[in-house]
């Protein structure tokens, strides 16, 4: 690359410019392709864990969610790949560390990432035919299954609507947030794509045409509109040389008209009212939601772009907000939260409050824009400002985040000021922006900001979101209503097409794909897999006689620190204390520190500080395992004294004493819990279905569960009346559990990194034992019991789980139910719960210690779905793959063994492994199994599934007319809201 000069073409790509991005320690090569328009960016750098993206400028017209669908569709087959479902069979065989789409409110982007450059191609390829080559054009099915179609099974029956991306927003719909989130952007974009969703509404995905699908495509999908990135080692004039001669070359370049128009100022007096449903039965006091939303500068301007992120968590999301706690003194809400969303031209601020009530609307008003005044006149608290500097200026230079590829995370920030024909590095030159945003702490910068784009906006709404007994009732009997009569439009000749298209699609949906396109999609052989499992450092020593386990990795001197506090002995009435133990440290006055100056100070002098319980089942049985409360941090090695002196500070003398602030404190994980559920409704059903025959999975839900929320109500109810209960529940958990008995550490780091951990570790001050003895061990808690509830909400879809413990039904565990669990995800689940079924997502969780959970996201049905998972086993016991089949599955799985990790994650993993006493040995076994499963294998399955299918043990979360209208299936309705 570095012979390339500007202006030269190479594989009919001209590079534009060339830059040096020290932040990230890559070098940037910009091009664009002469023959076809696309552009390209190439980030160069040694990360091998490679990144692709594909992007198309796309804002929306309306309501339909077009871009949403074609999203899904693309990658439903193509000319080169005509599978039904080649994103499925990469799911199924490739290396990949990232593998999906996203629809944004103004762009669509296909990443894909791996390791393996063989297998980097290949996602390549599968992904650059699916969006220019697309199936869409030969089977109008496509968009019948990934969007929406009528569906007539009998000209007798009823007409439905079904569809995949329809069922995802019913749900997204459903949500408050999610209506939140949506109705802060509308409200401030009425007159551009900003003003529409992208997703789609449910209510406007129906009319959809055909015909607007092809044509969106056609216009929006063509490579003058793209935008492609690549990123990490590689050899890129190869990867320019395939790109050119197999794909762009073939295209001439077009003027495409996808620019995003910009919103003139709508002034500040805009307000939007929209409902939600509740339960009918349900009481709507104190659940309303209301924001004030402001409309911030464009995305190409990089400095004020970070300084919002920045303004955000310091108004609003840190512990300490002055926002926040002003909102809250003033009693106008129980939860109030700001969200700050830079992937848009005009990024816009909101400033949220939950859990309130209409007659509130003045007061929030009056006190945010007095608030705001007094900040700007009085100044900001430098503390509290270094301290939300300190906090993103870490995440930016640590670059963790989590599952997702750093580099894909990269490409989202270029695509924020390149899609609106910026320079695309500006946001990850960083440096520049952060070096004047740090004038904030001798200057008013930050009252500046909030002078100028909040207190003197000309572009604002309000919008309140509130709660409707009848909303559900009334959509469902117009939607029934618009179907009734659009059957009765229909001749007998039009019923009977029907009919006829859907049988059609239905034969199409549980075809199977001809084995010679099946052979067309890339497949790596077993050769290109590693056989050995990759072993984390783990050694153990002892600091100051507490035991060790110390991580030898490379961590760019950041010295990452668990303590995890054995938690057994803890009485079960004090078990859901612990979780509120947890949400409260860090976050309450100690004796040194208000509860603002702590954050503050853990801000500054660490990289954060978490606090969580955990519970890790013995590898061999779920009714054996130990529970402990971890204390996580990350600092600095120059920070270590300070930040373990804030260690100490925090556990041994944090005060429980301060009513308003555990109200605050409870009130909040109430919201944050709602909030949790109404998204991932899968995890609260199967948490809650494992807790019927599991003894851990019952511990975790008195933690985290449905049983947790419960407890937290409880507690809400009556805050007054139980301070003293909290107040020395909290006191006699932290005394009882902090101390040097009870006490494994984890450190990872490099060997200096150690050594100044051991430096220093005295200055914890741990004592050695509590007052309290161990009272109650582990796994005498109480025995599980079946209970197959039906946890009812508002909502328009279901989240339907079933399963049991195979180990107690006689099962043992082998490593190749990996397989198996690819298999039935990715097969049998996939083809029979989402795509004949219509639900967003589905799933088996398989874990060693015996537990089989099946899940749905988003479903649109119920005994449905439970009983395809009660056929999983007949499914199994004819299982047919041939050798190239069965490498797929296998190279599929261990690729998901093998998912990227970074430091601190690895070091997470071998602490779960070594609490359950797993070993390297284990580790290879089950690799060693997967490389040898089998077809007969998977065939064995059949009886374990069977008789898992034969516990009944269901649980389900969602629509309270949906679960009603299949009562008997349940041993009890729950309505999960109060």
């Amino acid at each position: 690359m570095s012979a390339l000069k500007q202006g030269e073409i190479t594989h009919g790509f001209q590079l534009v410019h060339t830059g040096d991005i020290h932040e990230i320690r890559s070098k940037a090569y910009v091009f664009e392709h002469v023959k076809s328009g696309a552009k390209l960016l190439y980030l160069q750098n040694d990360d091998d864990n490679k990144v692709f993206t594909i992007s198309f400028r796309t804002p929306p017209e309306d309501n339909t969610g077009v871009f949403h669908i074609l999203e899904h569709s693309v990658l439903c087959g193509s000319d080169k790949y005509p599978v039904k479902e080649p994103f499925v069979e990469l799911l199924k065989g490739s290396l990949n560390t990232f593998l999906n789409a996203f629809t944004f409110s103004d762009k669509t982007m296909y990443p894909v990432a791996s390791k393996n450059d063989k297998d980097f191609m290949n996602l390549m390829d599968v992904y650059m035919d699916a969006v220019f080559h697309p199936n869409i054009y030969k089977h109008k099915e496509i968009l019948e299954q990934e969007g929406w179609h009528y569906e007539l099974i009998d000209t007798k029956e009823a007409i439905n609507y079904k569809g995949v991306v329809y069922n995802e927003m019913k749900g997204a719909f459903s949500s408050p947030e999610g209506l939140l989130e949506r109705a802060n952007q509308n409200s401030l974009f009425p007159d551009t794509a900003y003003g529409f969703e992208s997703g789609g509404d449910p209510l406007s995905i129906p009319d959809l045409t055909y015909d607007q699908f092809i044509n969106t495509h056609k216009k929006y999908y063509s490579p003058a509109n793209s935008y492609i990135y690549l990123y990490g080692a590689m050899d890129i004039s190869e990867k320019l040389a395939y790109l050119d001669q197999n794909y762009l070359s073939t295209f001439d370049k077009i003027e495409v008209d996808s620019s995003v128009a910009v919103q003139p100022p709508i002034g500040n007096s805009v307000e939007i009212v929209k409902d939600y449903p509740i339960l009918p039965g349900e009481d709507a006091k104190d659940k309303t939601y209301m924001s004030i939303n402001f409309a911030v500068s464009k995305a190409t301007d990089a400095e004020t772009y970070l300084a919002f992120d920045i303004l955000d968590y310091l108004l609003l999301d840190s512990p300490a907000a002055p926002l926040k706690k002003a909102i809250l003194d003033a009693g106008i809400g129980q939860d109030v939260f700001g969200s700050y969303d830079n992937s848009t031209l005009q990024p816009h601020f909101s400033i949220n409050v939950k859990n309130s009530n209409e007659d509130k609307k003045d007061a929030f008003k009056k006190v945010v824009f007095d608030t705001l005044r007094q900040f700007v006149s009085s100044g900001l608290d430098k503390k509290q400002i270094e301290a939300a500097i300190s906090v993103k200026e870490f995440q930016l230079r640590e670059a963790d985040y989590g599952s997702m590829p750093k580099g894909l995370v990269y490409s989202m920030a270029v695509m924020d000021s390149w899609l609106y024909d910026g320079d695309p590095l500006i946001h990850l030159k960083f440096e520049d922006s952060l070096s004047k945003i740090k004038q904030a702490l001798t200057s008013n910068y930050f009252e500046g900001l909030i002078e100028k784009y909040l207190l003197n906006s000309r572009h604002q709404s309000f919008v309140t979101i509130r709660p409707s007994r009848t909303l559900a009732e009334e959509e469902a009997s117009q939607t029934a209503e618009k179907l009734a009569d659009y059957k009765k439009s229909l001749s007998k000749e039009a019923l009977d097409q029907l009919v006829t298209e859907t049988k059609n699609l239905k034969e199409r949906q549980s075809s199977k794909d001809q084995p010679e396109d099946l052979r067309k999609i890339p497949l790596l052989s077993l050769n290109d897999v590693d056989k050995k499992a990759e072993e984390i450092p783990r050694s153990e020593t002892e600091i100051d006689g507490v035991k060790t386990l110390f991580h030898d990795l490379a961590t760019n001197k950041i010295a990452y620190v668990s303590l995890y506090f054995d938690a057994s002995g803890v009485p079960e009435a004090y078990i859901p204390y612990l979780s509120l133990l947890q949400e409260t440290l860090g976050k309450v006055d100690t004796d040194k520190y208000t509860y603002s100056d702590l954050v503050s100070e853990i801000n500054i002098q660490t990289g954060g500080v978490g606090f969580d319980n955990q519970s890790f089942a013995d590898k061999e049985s779920d009714e054996i395992y130990k529970p402990r409360f971890a204390v996580r941090t990350k600092i600095l090695t120059d920070k270590l004294p300070e930040a373990f002196d804030l260690l100490h500070e925090i556990l041994f003398h944090s005060r429980f004493d301060n009513p308003s602030r555990l109200k605050e404190i409870i009130k909040e994980m109430k919201s944050r819990l709602e909030m949790a559920f109404n998204q991932g409704g899968q995890s609260v059903a199967a948490r809650r279905l494992a807790s019927y025959f599991s003894r851990v999975a019952r511990y975790r839900e008195q933690l985290k569960g449905l049983r947790f929320y419960q407890f937290i109500c409880e507690l809400d109810k009556d805050l007054d009346g139980r301070f003293d209960e909290i107040h020395g529940a909290l006191a006699e958990l932290a005394g009882q559990l902090f101390t040097e008995d009870r006490l494994v550490v984890s450190i990872t780091g490099d060997q200096p990194i150690l050594q100044a951990v051991r430096d220093h570790f005295e200055r914890l001050n741990i004592p050695p034992s509590g007052t309290d003895e161990k009272t109650v061990e582990s796994g005498q808690d109480g025995e599980p019991s079946s209970q197959n509830e039906g946890l009812m909400t508002s909502s328009k879809v279901q989240y339907v789980t079933k399963g049991a413990n195979f180990k107690t039904l006689g099962f043992e565990y082998s490593g190749k139910m990996h397989v198996l669990k690819r298999i039935l995800t990715l097969d049998y689940l996939w083809n029979h719960v989402r795509v004949m079924g219509g639900a967003y997502g589905c799933g088996v969780m398989i874990e060693s210690s015996g537990n089989l959970i099946y899940w749905s996201y988003r479903d649109p049905n119920l005994d449905d779905t439970l009983k395809i998972y009660d056929r999983a086993g007949a499914y199994a016991e004819s299982f047919d793959a041939d050798d190239r089949e069965m490498t797929k599955y296998i190279i599929g799985t261990i690729s998901s063994l093998d998912a990227p990790l970074t430091p601190r994650d690895k070091a997470d993993q071998s602490d779960a492994e070594y609490f359950r006493r797993v070993t390297q040995a284990d580790i290879q076994r089950v690799r060693d199994d997967v490389l040898a499963t089998t077809e007969e294998d998977i065939r064995q399955f059949a009886p374990l599934l069977n008789a898992v299918a034969g516990e009944n043990h269901i649980c389900v979360f969602g629509s309270e007319a949906t679960i009603k209208k299949n009562k008997d299936l349940f041993g009890q309705c729950i309505n999960v809201f109060e």
